[in-house]
């Protein structure tokens, strides 16, 4: 069960980094783009997880790739926030 779970966390994961990725592509917005790619990352540590053994004490590493993908939105938020940032012209579709 804990497999299948894992699984469509991971799954989840990566279809969300889809959808900010189309919001990236129209916008070209940093945002959207950091989003994208943390969500990636947390998938990507679903999948290694998946893949080690559960007893293996080494494993706690991967943890470090869902630091950074939580550290990677909070430089979004930061960087959007920030005062005085030019906001890039939209895109047309």
């Amino acid at each position: 069960m804990s497999q299948f779970l894992s699984g469509a966390i991971m799954m989840a994961c990566w279809t969300a980094g889809l959808f900010f990725m189309r919001f990236w592509r129209s916008t070209r917005d940093r945002f959207f783009g950091l989003f994208a790619l943390s969500f990636w990352l947390l998938a990507l540590e679903r999948i290694i997880l998946a893949l080690l053994d559960p007893v293996d004490e080494t494993r706690t590493y991967v943890y470090l790739i869902r630091s950074l993908a939580f550290a990677v939105i909070v430089l979004a938020i930061v960087d959007k926030n920030r005062p005085g940032r030019d906001a890039l012209p939209r895109a047309d579709p």
